[in-house]
């Protein structure tokens, strides 16, 4: 509260100066991200529709960035990641397609989790970003609306909204097209025409076709491609506008989209790792592709295809890595619907706006090792004679003496490490709104109106070992299963949610001007928000000592088992959102072994904001407001989740208590600042529950509810042009946020807290005395807080005053246009620098989950003809190549289990915790391969692009 009322104070008496010497200015204008090049030193105005109706930028008393596709051509914002750029408070990471405002994030892409970010494609709701990033050619402009708005835009918008408006017919005839040719193979071609059908009836058409042939990612296996970016997509749209009558408008788009990508597109490969590989020997729930890189001789035959052999070649260059497959992205089935109906009454406007979408999206990426491998196949040897077990036992490794096998009769196991991993989203959802709003001049105008989304996904996630034909078969540990179906073949993950939302809601806002320069708006929404569906989830785990099936011990008659009983909770309790069905935990098993359980979640909220607007001059408007912002309950199902016992999480609520000026001064400078204060309660936080036991477990999913959160600071944007033809804008936003209350909690990558500024919750630091949690004669003090990979008990942390993640908190962008002006035409050069501070991933704030503070500089010429038939644009960006980053970085623990020979070879890279199989292996952690043993792993931006872009217009 103290941070609150000090930042309200100060910026109050900021806006007091700054009015205070502005009393006699007099014009109106309004800010664009850049104006269009010209001879005049003018700022042009900005139409925007932020609260559903077409007003000047400036007199809307919101946080608003906007963005027409003039400026965009001007300043070269041709990208999502580039429009974050000039805007305060906004992120967004193309490697996942999640976006953020002030701090306000999605951490996950698990759909029944949702956007904390609202985006409106010509006012229909989309659950991508994606559409803020299509090319002017199809985009008027974007405007990106900071703060909660849950008045007019609902539920989820409770970081804020993105509104995508599409360039609309035209009465006159038009066409244009556009060609653009740069590094790396890109080629985009684009064209639009434009025009009248009949009387009051016009039609628009517009497509692209854009491809990438090489990509930014060099794989240095021989005769694999390149990944990042490689593309081959279009998209083809057509739209019918008119009037029937004098009271009736029509408005309607249609689009379709297809992604041929390579390794390209949202969870494309843009990142790297740059320590060493680590070489336990096995995964979660399978060998471990790069324990061919074993020291001690514990394996054979390796085919390794990688030029640099067991060295991660991204250790010396980021823009390098070695696997055996390609990655690929598509994108089809995708069709795109929107349609607008408005009747003019004599009073008000009546508006029906209607839209949907479908698409099929599907990610093949190689998860060997982690993130791929050059490892083709390789050969574990069974283990000498252990003299610490009896001579003739099946826990004798099967080379000499074996229960099950005569003695010698078995040689070593082959491992086929390739490991497949698909993605895919089946997604449609349609939606339908119903507004009425006042017309005319009344000093008290209104609008309010009915709303109601429905959507639907189905998103499987799987894993297979394709090589590895043991797993044509796996046995249960329960005596629910049996051998894998053609279904689930050399599968050993297999998720299958299938779920859907449905949401309505009403609204209604008032504007009164109850004196010539003071304005109220007060506006309630009330939500209703219901997520329901199944998930279908079976796991198989291959050649592992948590499977009882060690390879040194079994050789070639290494086993899989069916594990999806033990993984997937199943009681004694019913968890939050499960559907009771009479069976412990909610779960039914089927033939195959497979879980079921079914969700439902319900939630409501009324939103809402009360806004007092001061506006001494036609230059100036100054506000204050309060919002209630509110995203709906929340189910952890799929991408990632393991039917744990905690799958849902309450809805998120937020005050947002916030001050603003636009101030306009003459016709040569415009500022406008924001400052605001976030009561954040019950932030959604999907968290990793490592397991540690060294048990038949897997990491278990947990959806939680970060108690209360804040986030608070200040937004500058400007746009000046001291001398004729010179434009200067300058962003610059500070933006603190922190977690007021949050407690025993253990970070999945430092389980015991003993890295650098870990806060443990339990200062001692203590030895395990056992593991698991059933006592036996041999294990008479469990603990399943131990981790077998140090001996230690794990230690829960105190993280108040941890940041919120995925926000850096000062961010600059400046950008110089001048425009040089000859008889045939306009030269216009344009430079831009932008500035991010450091950022994490999560909500530990540790070092090994944040990016780094980064810079880039961008600059393009632009050639016009003094008709504007043509435009030639020459364009190179991040100049000096300098490593930006694409989101926050992670930590990954460098844990496993390792053969004794392995840690004796390893010249202390290995710090070994408890014993795996006794005198075999023991469980430990790779601290040789970074600090504490955990690795960074970056997401980067693209590389220094250049090329040339041709516009013509008919």
């Amino acid at each position: 509260m103290q941070h609150k009322v000090r930042l309200l104070a100060s910026s109050a008496l900021l806006f007091a100066a700054v009015l205070g010497t502005s009393a006699h200015a007099q014009s109106k204008i309004a800010i664009t991200a850049a104006a269009a090049a010209g001879a005049s030193n003018t700022i042009e105005e900005l139409v925007v529709t932020a609260e559903k109706r077409a007003q000047s930028l400036q007199d809307v008393p919101v946080a608003i960035s906007a963005f027409t596709s003039a400026s965009r051509d001007l300043i070269g914002i041709n990208t999502i990641q580039d429009m974050t750029n000039f805007t305060p408070g906004l992120n967004y990471s193309s490697s996942n397609d999640r976006n953020s405002i002030r701090g306000l994030a999605r951490l996950t892409n698990s759909h029944p989790i949702a956007n904390s970010v609202a985006l409106y494609d010509d006012g229909v709701y989309s659950s991508s970003t994606v559409p803020a990033g299509k090319t002017p050619i199809f985009t008027d402009r974007v405007e990106v609306l900071r703060g909660p708005q849950g008045t007019l835009y609902g539920r989820n918008s409770i970081g804020g909204a993105i509104n995508v408006i599409s360039r609309r017919p035209t009465e006159d005839p038009y066409a244009e097209i556009r060609a653009t040719v740069g590094n790396y193979g890109r080629t985009l071609l684009e064209a639009a025409v434009s025009g009248p059908l009949a009387p009051d009836l016009q039609y628009r058409l517009a497509g692209n076709w854009e491809k990438q042939r090489d990509g930014y990612f060099t794989n240095v296996v021989p005769g694999m491609p390149s990944e990042g970016n490689v593309i081959d997509q279009y998209i083809l749209e057509g739209q019918l506008q008119g009037k029937v009558g004098d009271h009736l408008d029509f408005w309607g788009k249609v689009e379709v989209v297809g992604w041929n990508n390579g390794g390209g597109g949202p969870g494309a490969r843009n990142g790297y790792s740059p320590g060493p590989y680590n070489y336990a020997e096995f995964g979660a729930s399978n060998v471990n592709a790069f324990f061919a890189c074993a020291p001690g001789g514990v394996v054979s035959n390796v085919v390794n295809t990688s030029p640099t052999g067991c060295t991660n070649p991204a250790a010396s260059d980021p823009r390098k890595f070695a696997s055996n497959y390609a990655q690929s992205v598509s994108l089809d089935d995708t069709y795109i619907g929107t349609w607008n109906f408005t009747y003019h009454f004599p009073a008000f406007d009546l508006k029906y706006i209607a839209g949907g979408t479908n698409y099929h999206y599907t990610l093949q990426s190689d998860i060997s090792g982690g993130a791929g491998s050059p490892i083709s196949s390789f050969t574990i040897n069974p283990a000498p004679f252990n003299p610490l077990l009896p001579a003739n036992t099946s826990t004798q490794p099967c080379g000499l003496s074996n229960a099950f096998v005569a003695p010698g009769s078995c040689a070593g196991l082959n491992v086929f490490p390739a490991s497949v991993q698909t993605y895919e989203e089946d997604f449609h959802n349609f939606s339908h709104e119903i507004n009425i709003a006042s017309t005319g001049d009344s000093p008290l105008q209104w609008l309010g109106g009915l709303y109601f989304y429905q959507e639907g996904i189905i998103q499987p996630v799987f894993q297979n070992l394709p090589q590895q034909t043991q797993l044509t078969t796996a046995t249960p540990i329960n005596s629910v299963g049996a051998s894998n179906s053609a279904a689930y073949l050399n599968r050993i993950y297999d998720d299958r949610p299938d779920m859907h939302d449905t949401s309505y809601a009403v609204f209604g806002q008032l504007d009164w001007k109850f004196a010539d320069d003071w304005k109220m708006t007060a506006g309630l929404r009330w939500s209703h928000d219901h997520e329901f569906g199944s998930e279908t989830l079976r796991s198989v785990c291959f050649a592992t000592t948590a499977c009882a099936s060690t390879p040194q011990l079994f050789g070639q008659y290494s086993f899989p088992l069916d594990v999806t009983h033990s993984i997937v909770y199943s009681g004694p309790l019913l968890p939050t959102g499960v559907v009771a069905n009479g069976q412990p935990g909610g779960v039914t098993y089927s033939p195959d072994g497979s879980a079921t359980r079914d969700y439902s979640v319900s939630s409501q909220a009324v939103t809402g904001t009360l806004n007092l607007q001061w506006t001494p001059d036609k230059d100036t408007t100054a506000y204050a407001s309060y919002s209630r912002g509110y995203k709906q309950a929340g189910l952890f199902v799929g991408a990632g989740s393991t039917g744990g016992q905690f799958p849902a999480t309450g809805a998120e609520h937020l005050n947002d208590y916030e001050v603003g000026l636009k101030k306009d001064f003459g016709r040569t400078l415009q500022t406008n600042i924001a400052a605001f204060y976030y009561d954040y309660l019950d932030f959604q936080a999907p968290l990793t529950v490592t397991n540690t036991s060294g048990n038949l477990a897997v990491n278990q999913s947990l959806f939680l509810n970060v108690p209360k959160s804040y986030s608070y600071g200040v937004e500058f944007e400007s746009t000046w042009a001291p001398i004729d033809n010179l434009k200067i804008l300058f962003n610059y936003s500070w933006n603190p946020t922190g977690i007021k209350s949050l407690t025993n909690i253990v970070d999945p990558q430092d389980p015991e807290a003993l890295q650098p500024g870990a806060t443990p919750i339990n200062p001692v630091v203590q030895t395990c005395t056992g593991t698991g949690s059933t006592p036996t004669a041999a294990n008479p003090n469990p603990n399943p807080l131990c981790d077998v990979t140090t001996g230690l008990v794990q230690r829960p942390q105190n993280l108040k005053g941890n940041v919120l993640p995925s926000q850096p908190e000062n961010k600059v962008a400046i950008n110089i246009l001048y425009t040089f002006d000859f008889a045939p035409g306009s030269l216009s050069p344009s430079v831009s620098y932008v500035w991010r501070d450091k950022e994490y991933a999560s909500i530990f704030k540790r070092d090994y989950d944040a990016s780094p503070s980064w810079d880039q500089v961008d600059a393009r010429v632009t050639w016009k003809d003094k008709d504007n038939k043509y435009s030639i644009i020459a364009y190179v960006k991040n100049m000096f190549d300098t490593l930006g980053y694409d989101s926050a970085a992670s930590g990954t623990r460098n844990t496993g289990v390792y053969p004794l020979a392995t840690v004796a070879a390893s010249g202390g890279a290995i710090t070994p915790g408890l014993a795996s199989v006794p005198g075999l292996s023991v469980n430990g952690v790779a601290t040789g391969f970074g600090p504490g043993g955990i690795t960074h792993n970056y997401l980067l931006t693209p590389p220094r692009t250049f090329g040339v872009e041709f516009q013509y217009r008919f």
